[in-house]
């Protein structure tokens, strides 16, 4: 699965690149507008708020923008009405894909999204036909500077961890969704440098890739990721760190 871990942290690389170009603030502002609506706006009775608002902050978001965003969540302000969608298929290699989106309009975003799964010789598919192949889990990503392998085992161990994965300059710390939380708190009082926290998704297993399959399968990726409505995706492949390289994934 180490393909598949290093794609998670070249994403989060990613991630914060582009807030630096403040090219994140459109998904980070429909994700706390869509939080607000659903669990109300008061952070502190709302998980998924306080995450979005942390995101939100990491990437250099002005305050007034987030508080702005909380209130068309509310419906304190007026403003555009966005749904959730998630939608499911099949990239090159018979690697497994879920896209989440925000849209505020649900026929153009699936049109669209098709569209970019045909062009990279994949196919979009019904609801369920791909989601039993993952799990949703806490991800704890932690600088590795500073801190030995066998160091943040025991560390990961002590709060409860599942899981570890390690990539160069990048620790993953594992949890179950029920765990996160409490697991995310206690590493925020050691030394560690906590990069980002999410819950996400993670496969239960992975599809090798290789060749030509390999470079369809991450043009894919980036094509549905450049989409504004795109907030997440997830993918099953492990394509092997050489070819990534190779590749300047």
């Amino acid at each position: 699965m180490s393909g598949h871990s290093k794609w998670a942290n070249i994403k989060y690389r990613k991630m914060k690149e582009d807030a630096r170009r403040g090219r994140a603030f459109t998904r980070l502002t429909r994700e706390i507008i869509v939080a607000a609506r659903e669990g109300g706006g008061d952070p502190e009775g709302n998980p998924r708020l306080r995450t979005a608002i942390a995101a939100a902050k990491a990437a250099n978001m002005p305050k007034e923008n987030i508080e702005r965003a909380i209130k068309r969540g509310t419906g304190e302000l007026p403003g555009v009405t966005y749904e959730e969608v998630v939608y499911e298929g099949y990239g090159p290699g018979g690697v497994a894909v879920i896209v989440e989106a925000i849209t505020d309009n649900r026929n153009r975003t699936a049109s669209e999204i098709r569209h970019i799964f045909s062009r990279h010789s994949g196919s979009l598919g019904e609801t369920g036909c791909v989601s039993w192949l993952f799990e949703r889990k806490g991800v704890i990503t932690v600088n590795a500077k500073g801190i030995s392998e066998d160091d943040l085992y025991a560390v990961a161990l002590e709060v409860g961890a599942e899981d570890v994965k390690v990539d160069e300059d990048l620790y993953q710390i594992i949890t179950a969704t029920e765990d996160f939380q409490d697991a995310k708190e206690a590493l925020e009082k050691t030394d560690l440098s906590i990069e980002g926290a999410e819950i996400t998704l993670v496969p239960k297993n992975t599809v090798r890739v290789e060749g030509t399959n390999a470079e369809k399968v991450l043009k894919l990726m980036d094509a549905l990721e450049s989409m504004d409505e795109v907030q997440r995706t997830y993918a099953n492949f492990d394509i092997p760190e050489e070819i990534m390289a190779a590749m300047g994934a």
